[in-house]
Order: structure tokens, then C-alpha cells, then sequence
């Protein structure tokens, strides 16, 4: 048997329709895909749970995935039941009988207690069926367990006594409600297995199945499940922890550790089914328990090949990209908390946009295509509204649309309400008129299973809207990545403090903890320390458990003060890359505990441009993100500029009358200048003379994410 690509668990246990807002006692379904966890799906209803495992197996299939789809109720009854129900055909046959006579309402209304009295009278005595929410009703189901005889089938399943599972199929009432779950879901497996091609497990042969059905509890991980259900506090959902939690358990176990579950079941299991995990509980807690977070960076992650001693910028680029890797954990948060938050997975359309064909303008309905000349049809009743469910419209008739509504069955084409006359009960309008004209098809925006967000995205508020009108309620995020700023050197006082002669006030950190506010990151105020080796390693230590990066500006070259540097070497941590840039050059990286140190320059315009050019694509990494490039435009120079060879030079500078201008001065110290542009001119490491309308690279501020 190959291995799954794909596991989803779901939980099952509903009975009116739930709220809109996620809830318990509810529908959930966990997905983990390629070992990544998704956020788990919300269903109100069991109808709508069916159109997303549709969805599900739709985008998986043609994705080429295997996929593993979990269910927490039996598959099976007791040996001997399916026999008294449908003869010796079977229990897949029990499943397509349960179809037909099982019926439910949008609402959660459905006819189980009377398809237990059914069932009942097929056996002698009281029940096996007991259990049921009006002690007046239906008299052929017992109120209460005393009295139900089990002597023509057991009470539970070989598989259940290997589980422990206290619950019993044949109980329709108080919790655990199991048999009303098994009632309510067999319909649903039969369905899949004819529709989708779907194979049961373990009651058929599933080797090349690319979906197979499975029977798992959630019970087998409740260890784990009241860990993370404390973790979250009062958010936590205990249906969503379950489903969430098993298929990530399912998604770590080895291939063939599952495979071996699978095999060699006892002779009751062909009839009865058998719960997947119940003899490797302990290998599913461990998996559940193992967490989500990414493993940590390398110690070493920024060390340079030895001799190194300029580096180009875009070889400290290509370093940085091939070294750095995510190292925010996984949330799953609603849509409206998922503003500028990092995708930490692939999200599909759980539905189609629009789900149904409809129209595009107000006007009447019919089908077909019309030729030239005029046409007069009879004006049915009614008329098909946005929400209105749609309706059937009889051949040869014409009906009343508003824009946006289902079109009624018999109505494939919409002519516009100005282009008709109404004579009492029939509408006449002028050929020709195309097949399909004004209306929109079902999907033709996008198709259930379609991908609608990429992991790596920082979400926006188009991508909201998509990622709502195709059914996700939830997203599987990254956590907001924690950035610490930290200046140092004796000469730095806070802006509204005094300074004494000698002292500056620090621009750096309120100009990086504003930049990062921008990137999406959190920032962290780490304050200043002055030039105190021992003062620094304090706040270096207290950051590490703070953070998740640290920047710190000043102390970063190789000279008596330079600090960060010197600490860094002692950690054994520390590669000083020097740098082929203008302003910039010396930047200190290296890892402090576990975590990652970015050392800039001191000088606010070589750490702002050091800040963009390299800790930006590298703290966008680390958060999540794809790498990012920032886009240039090539524009004519509105300046003269002589440059030698060696360094890639970036220049500030602004646009005017289509013309890129810079700084009058190349002074790193000109703080003026960062405030004056509105981007940077780069200029490559050959040497090169610019002269007015010259073509030269201009990379908005607005690329960079400020």
C-alpha cells in the first residue's frame, strides 16, 4: 500500500444546525496535507459538511494526492446486524440501505428515532436501539437501557472492547450519542464511496485507492487534546483541537507503522469495521503531542566560505536566501484576524464563485439563444431574486431575474429589462440574442478545489475577500514574527532626554521599530545600552527569550567598542560579512542562543539601507514568507554621478517631472537625506559615469514594504 499524502479527521458530532460563528458541538474537519497543517474547516451543518469533503476529495484527486479521510463514528455494527437488515450482502449494502431510508432538513431535522423503530422490529424483545430525546415517542424505541436484550447481537464490537470505547452503536440518546451518529453518517460514506470513488477501510480492498474511508476516535489523543485545549485557554474548541491535533498525529507517524495498523485485522473487522489507531494509541499521543514548531536555524547558518573578503551583494543575498528558513509556529485564526498575517499553507476554494450560475442584470430569463426578429413569450410567476433558492421555469416561458440571482432551472440566458415590453402576461423582446447572454456560469470565477492563497502570502484585504467567498472561515497562519531593537554605544540618548556635549540622540531605533511596524513583523523595544560588554550580554540574554530576532545598530565592525561583534565571536556564532555596498559594509550576523542577530552599522543611513537590502528578504523568511525582491523601475536620471569600480551604490533619491533626482549630498550622516527621498537609485558594482537622462534602476520606498 502507498503512502497518504493527505489526512483529514472529522468530527461528526452535530444535531441542529450550529451557529455561524465556530462553536462546539459542531462539524469540524482537520486536514494536515504534505505535513503541513491546514486550518480546520467550520461545518453548520451536515450538508454542508458533505459539499466540503466533496471539495476536499475533488482538489486532492486532481492534485494527484492520496488522501486518508478519517470519520469518529462506527463504520459497522455489531456481527450478525448487517444479516437481519440486508441479508448476506454486506455491510457496504447496510451503508446504501441506511441512504435511502434516512431523510434530513438544512435545519437538522431528520427521521432517525423512526429508523431505529424499523430496525427494532426486525429483532425480538426491546431494542438493540434505545436512547431518545421524548420519553412519549416512538414507542418502539425503550427511554432508557434496563430491559435492552443483546442476545441476537452483541452490544459493542471486537474493535471496541480493543479500544475501550464505552459506547455503543445501538445508543440513539445522552451523550455519547453514537448511534444517532452512525445513523446520520453512514448516508454520507455511501455517497462518497458512488460519487467520489472512495474505498472503505477495512470492508473492501483499498490498495490503489487514491481515497480511503476510515474509522478513527479522537479519544485515542484525549492526552494530548486537554494539553492544547489549556494551551488556548478560553478560545479553545474541544471538537476543533480533536480533528486538528489526530490528523496531524496521522500525518507524523512513519508510512509503514500506519501500513501495519492496517494489516492483519482479526475476522470481525471484515464485518464489524475496526478503529484505525486503537492499537498504537501511544504512537498517535506522542505524534499529537510533538508540536508545530519549525525547527530552529543552524548555529552556523551565517558562516562564509574561509578567505572571504568582499562579498558581493548579490552573493550575501544568494547566502541569506539558501540559509534562512521559517521559524514561526503555526496558528490558525479567523479571517477577521488575519489581516497581514503570513499563509503558512496552501488554502483551495472550498466552493465555487459564484456556486451556482446566475445572472448578471436585472431583466427576464429563458433558454436558449434567440434569432433576429421578435420574440414574445409567456411571462411565468414569480420572479428569482439573489438568495432566492432557485426554481424551475417551464419551456417556452420567461421569468423576472435581479441581478445576482441563481437562475431558476429551464433558464440559461437573461435579456436585459430595457430591451423588453411587458403586455400583460407575456414579455416581447428584439433578436438576435445569444445562449448564455448576461448570466454568469457557475465556477467561472473560481472552481471548488482551486488554489486561492499560497503559502508564504502576507494576507491582504482582496485576499479576504476571496479567501470568504470561497468558504474558508479559518486560515492556517504563522505567528507574528517578534523582532528585538537594540541600540548601543555611551554616545546614544533617547530623543527627550537631555544630552551633554559629545552625545547624539538615537535615530536608529525609532526609525528600524517603525520599519518593522511596516513589514508585518512585531517589534520589540529593547532600549539602548552603552558601551559595556557585560551590560550588553545581560540584555542580549534577557532578548533571547523575548524574540525571535534581534537587530541591534552600532558595535557591529571589529574595533575596541564594537561589542556585538566581539560577543558574537565568543558565542562561536559570529561570521563579519564584509560587504561590496555603499553605505553599509560591515554587518555583523550570528546567533545568540538560538537566535538569530543581525548587527548593523551604526549610521542611520548605511542601517537603513542594510535594513532593506538584506535584514528585510531575511525577516521575511524567517516570519513565513517567499523571499521578497523589491521591484525597480528603470527611469532617466535627472543627476550627474561619477562611480568607481567595486561597490554597489545606493543612492536616495525621489522622482520629479520623470526624472530620478538624489541627495545632494552622499554624507552617510545626512539624516536629512532619508527623509527627503522617496526611494534609492542603485547603482551596480561596475564603474560608471551618469550623466542626465541616463537610464538608471529606482526602487521605490513603497517596494520595500515602507
Amino acid at each position: 500500500m502507498t503512502a497518504f499524502d493527505t489526512f483529514a479527521v472529522v468530527d461528526w458530532s452535530a444535531g441542529k444546525r450550529a451557529p455561524a460563528h465556530p462553536s462546539k458541538d459542531a462539524i469540524w474537519i482537520g486536514v494536515n496535507r504534505a505535513g503541513v497543517e491546514q486550518a480546520p474547516l467550520y461545518c453548520r451543518s451536515r450538508q454542508e459538511a458533505e459539499g466540503h469533503l466533496r471539495a476536499l476529495i475533488a482538489q486532492e484527486v486532481a492534485a494527484g494526492r492520496r488522501l486518508l479521510l478519517g470519520f469518529d463514528f462506527p463504520f459497522g455494527y455489531p456481527k450478525g446486524f448487517a444479516r437481519k437488515v440486508v441479508g448476506n450482502k454486506g455491510t457496504l449494502a447496510l451503508w446504501d440501505w441506511f441512504e435511502s431510508q434516512i431523510s434530513e432538513d438544512a435545519s437538522g431535522d431528520n427521521n432517525r428515532y423512526e429508523v431505529a423503530e424499523r430496525l427494532n422490529a426486525l429483532f425480538s424483545g426491546p431494542g438493540p436501539f434505545w436512547g431518545k430525546s421524548h420519553r412519549d415517542r416512538w414507542p418502539g424505541v425503550p427511554y432508557r437501557k434496563q430491559g435492552v436484550r443483546f442476545d441476537e447481537v452483541a452490544e459493542r464490537r471486537v474493535t471496541d472492547i480493543v479500544a475501550n470505547a464505552a459506547s455503543s452503536c445501538f445508543q440513539m440518546a445522552f451523550p455519547p450519542t453514537v448511534g444517532g451518529q452512525v445513523m446520520m453518517g453512514l448516508p454520507v460514506l455511501a455517497r462518497l464511496r458512488r460519487a467520489c470513488g472512495a474505498r472503505a477501510w477495512p470492508l473492501e480492498d483499498i490498495s490503489g485507492a487514491a481515497v480511503v474511508l476510515a474509522e478513527i476516535w479522537p479519544g485515542l489523543v484525549e492526552q494530548a487534546v486537554r494539553g492544547a485545549m489549556q494551551a488556548r485557554g478560553a478560545d479553545a474548541i474541544r471538537d476543533r483541537e480533536q480533528v486538528r491535533l489526530l490528523a496531524n498525529a496521522l500525518a507524523k507517524l512513519p508510512p509503514d507503522r500506519l501500513a501495519a495498523d492496517m494489516a492483519d485485522l482479526p475476522d470481525e473487522a471484515g464485518e464489524e469495521a475496526w478503529i484505525l489507531g486503537a492499537r498504537i494509541r501511544d504512537e498517535l499521543i506522542a505524534a499529537a503531542q510533538a508540536g508545530t514548531a519549525p525547527p530552529p536555524l543552524r548555529n552556523d547558518c551565517f558562516a562564509l566560505p574561509p578567505g572571504v573578503h568582499w562579498t558581493p551583494v548579490e552573493e550575501a543575498l544568494a547566502h541569506l536566501k539558501a540559509r534562512m528558513q521559517v521559524v514561526t509556529p503555526l496558528q490558525i485564526v479567523p479571517l477577521d484576524q488575519a489581516m497581514h498575517r503570513v499563509a503558512a499553507a496552501d488554502v483551495a476554494a472550498l466552493r465555487a464563485n459564484p456556486p451556482l450560475p446566475n445572472t448578471a442584470v436585472d431583466g427576464y430569463g429563458f433558454a436558449g439563444a434567440r434569432g433576429a426578429g421578435s420574440h414574445r413569450l409567456t411571462l411565468a410567476k414569480g420572479r428569482a431574486a439573489a438568495g432566492d433558492r432557485p426554481g424551475v421555469v417551464a419551456e417556452g416561458q420567461a421569468i423576472r431575474v435581479l441581478t445576482g440571482a441563481a437562475l431558476p432551472q429551464g433558464v440559461d440566458t437573461v435579456v436585459l429589462q430595457e430591451d423588453v415590453v411587458l403586455d400583460g402576461a407575456e414579455v416581447t423582446f428584439q433578436g438576435p440574442v445569444k445562449a448564455g447572454s448576461n448570466t454568469r456560469r457557475a465556477g467561472e470565477d473560481v472552481q471548488a478545489g482551486d488554489p486561492v492563497l499560497r503559502a508564504g502570502r502576507r494576507i491582504t484585504a482582496p485576499d479576504l475577500a476571496l479567501l470568504a467567498a470561497t468558504g474558508n472561515a479559518e486560515v492556517a497562519v504563522r505567528a507574528a514574527l517578534r523582532v528585538g531593537v537594540l541600540s548601543t554605544g555611551d554616545e546614544l540618548v533617547a530623543a527627550g532626554n537631555p544630552a551633554s556635549d559629545g552625545q547624539i540622540f538615537d535615530a536608529n531605533r525609532p526609525m528600524l521599530l517603525a520599519m518593522l511596524q511596516r513589514f508585518g513583523h512585531q517589534p520589540v523595544d529593547l532600549g539602548q545600552v552603552g558601551d559595556d560588554r557585560a551590560a550588553l550580554r545581560g540584555v542580549l540574554d534577557d532578548a533571547a527569550g523575548q524574540v525571535d530576532v534581534i537587530l541591534t545598530s552600532g558595535g557591529a565592525s571589529a574595533g575596541d567598542e564594537d561589542h556585538v561583534s566581539a560577543l558574537l565571536e565568543e558565542a562561536g556564532a559570529m561570521g563579519l560579512w564584509r560587504i561590496a555596498v555603499k553605505p553599509g559594509r560591515p554587518l555583523a550576523l550570528g546567533m545568540w542562543q538560538g537566535k538569530p542577530v543581525f548587527g548593523l552599522p551604526g549610521n542611520p543611513v548605511a542601517a537603513l539601507v542594510c535594513t532593506l537590502i538584506f535584514a528585510r528578504p531575511a525577516l521575511a523568511v524567517l516570519a513565513g514568507e517567499s523571499w521578497p525582491v523589491p521591484q525597480g523601475f528603470d527611469v532617466p536620471a535627472g543627476f550627474t554621478k561619477r562611480k568607481k569600480a567595486g561597490r554597489r551604490e545606493y543612492l536616495r533619491a525621489r522622482m520629479r517631472d520623470g526624472r530620478a533626482e538624489v541627495f545632494a549630498s552622499e554624507g552617510s550622516g545626512r539624516i536629512s537625506g532619508l527623509s527627503w527621498a522617496e526611494g534609492l537609485v542603485e547603482l551596480p558594482e561596475p564603474v560608471a559615469e551618469v550623466a542626465p537622462g541616463d537610464m538608471v534602476r529606482f526602487i521605490p520606498y513603497g517596494s520595500f514594504g515602507m
